[in-house]
């Protein structure tokens, strides 16, 4: 509804159009100042220009009134136009809310290290990067997932160094001397129960074979993560490995002395971040010559940037805010525009559970694995509850809270609402699509205010993507469906004179709650 405003509006001012929503939706659907800013080039009193302007719109069919006030011109939509518009949604349900947009954009998201099970920390980036992938595709963004997989560096060693000894000590017997740090949980001891058998003993009577346990490890880590991932609906285009980038390691690095980005110093090779807003230089090579996680970082995204994709979105864990600064230093270093790599960072998540700390898991040592929390919860309330805030705030929730039956829970509050139109088609037995040409155009000014409020979804969806704001339409869905739910106590539907207009403005807001719980991975329910 928006863009064709503006494109009624743009026949009229030449200018950059700024719509807003009153408030007070007596004022009308919406409201621009765009007189103020005329004013200026003009030279002329907005009042004037705002009445002069509402003369013109009030000319257009798709307007029922325009009002100049205190110069603001506040228009409301017609009947007419809300009902053609819910007439074409609910024909062609698939292309509600799409658009075209011809940006191709590379998401990279998770990525986490593939030495243990997904945790509840790793799950809010997850589905936060798999919705917003899902939002933009919907409107037209040519959206590629990527998992980096982090299987190159100590950690992998590490793991296979624990399933090692965890193999020698729980499975074979044997003594054996732990050292400082190593990976804790009874996931490890599973890993090393499956290694003495597929691999055989003999790998674990010599230190030699830890490598190639570490690869073992390291796989059947990322099958796990994948099926964690698969179990609340999550997948990726690309899978990119850190170990493979480091073969071209050398070539990135001569580009980076040919472009002045590095200098050596203390018997390390450092990168020139500080010229490109870093508090401090960075070291990419360390004094006996291997590079640092640094460099694998570096040359990711030099081939990332290869690839030729119009926007790069990284999603990283608040705790990795500090490389922001130096990977973008890379990247300008390369000539690439560092503007064109997004980085949105994700909080960590606090459970509760009865109003106390969830307990850890033991499988997993010491956090919260995501695969508990959905048997507990189930996907859907794993999804929405982390879309319910800003990636970058804290987010606390009870998992009692999301299991009730009633409208505290917002997910049984939603699919109610949704379940509740199609009882009532039930009720009047009849079928939504035999109602879609019913004209909507004589009903009340509260069911017109329904009718628009259940137009805004493609809005929604595109401001939030917009914005990086995606809990605009966790609260979109909220406010639809306690719309609904006012309108539905408030007024008889089933047996009244308006019946088959009242249903199929019911069928208008189930379309919009069902395509907005899409966008969230969530499919809506038809019956509670």
């Amino acid at each position: 509804m928006k863009h064709r405003v503006y494109e009624v509006l743009q026949k009229h001012i030449d200018q950059t159009i700024v719509l807003e929503k009153p408030k007070d939706r007596s004022f009308g659907h919406y409201a621009t100042p765009i007189a103020f800013s005329m004013a200026k080039v003009l030279r002329k009193n907005p009042i004037l220009i705002a009445e002069e302007l509402a003369g013109k719109l009030a000319e257009e069919e798709m307007f029922e009134r325009v009002e100049a006030i205190k110069g603001y011109v506040n228009i409301k939509l017609s009947r007419r136009f809300l009902d053609d518009y819910a007439t074409w949604a609910l024909k062609n349900e698939e292309s509600f809310g799409k658009d075209e947009n011809r940006m191709s954009i590379l998401l990279e998201f998770v990525s986490a290290n593939p030495t243990g099970p997904l945790h509840i920390g790793h799950a809010r980036g997850a589905v936060w990067g798999d919705v917003l992938a899902r939002i933009g595709s919907h409107i037209g963004y040519r959206i590629e997932r990527e998992y980096y997989v982090n299987d190159a560096g100590n950690q992998i060693y590490l793991l296979g160094l624990s399933v090692y000894l965890a193999g020698r000590e729980a499975v074979l017997g044997l003594d054996v001397e732990w050292p400082e740090e190593y990976y804790r949980g009874e996931y490890i001891v599973d890993l090393a129960r499956r290694a003495v058998e597929m691999l055989g003993r003999e790998k674990f009577m010599d230190e030699s074979f830890i490598p190639e346990i570490s690869e073992w490890a390291k796989d059947r880590m990322l099958e796990l993560i994948n099926q964690n991932l698969s179990e609340v609906g999550i997948d990726f285009d690309h899978y990119v490995s850190e170990k493979s980038l480091y073969d071209r390691w050398d070539e990135i690095f001569t580009k980076l002395v040919e472009a002045g980005a590095v200098y050596e110093k203390d018997g390390k090779w450092w990168l020139k971040s500080t010229l490109h807003g870093d508090e401090k230089d960075r070291v990419v090579v360390r004094e006996d010559g291997r590079p640092t996680y640094l460099a694998g970082d570096i040359v990711y995204h030099y081939q990332k940037f290869e690839r030729g994709y119009d926007h790069y979105i990284n999603i990283w864990g608040a705790d990795h805010h500090g490389y922001i600064a130096r990977v973008k230093a890379a990247i300008a270093f390369f000539g690439h525009d560092p503007q064109k790599l997004e980085i949105i960072l994700s909080q960590m998540v606090s459970l509760l559970k009865g109003g106390e700390p969830y307990k850890m898991s033991k499988r997993a040592g010491n956090f919260i694995l995501m695969q508990d929390i959905v048997k507990e919860i189930g996907p859907d309330a794993l999804r929405f509850v982390f879309l319910t805030k800003k990636s970058d705030t804290h987010l606390e929730f009870d998992v009692e809270d999301l299991k009730k039956e009633d409208n505290s829970n917002p997910i049984y509050y939603i699919n109610y609402a949704h379940a509740r139109v199609f009882s009532l088609y039930e009720k009047a037995g009849k079928k939504p699509h035999e109602l879609f040409d019913v004209s909507l155009r004589e009903l009340d000014e509260e069911s017109s205010d329904l009718l628009f409020a259940a137009l805004l979804l493609p809005e929604v969806l595109e401001d939030a993507f917009k914005s990086r704001q995606l809990q605009k339409v966790t609260d979109y869905l909220k406010y639809l469906a306690g719309m609904y739910h006012k309108f539905y106590y408030d007024h008889r539907i089933v047996g009244t004179q308006h019946e088959d207009a009242l249903l199929k403005l019911s069928s208008m807001v189930a379309l919009s709650l069902r395509v907005g719980l899409k966008m969230l991975g969530i499919k809506a329910l038809t019956k509670m």
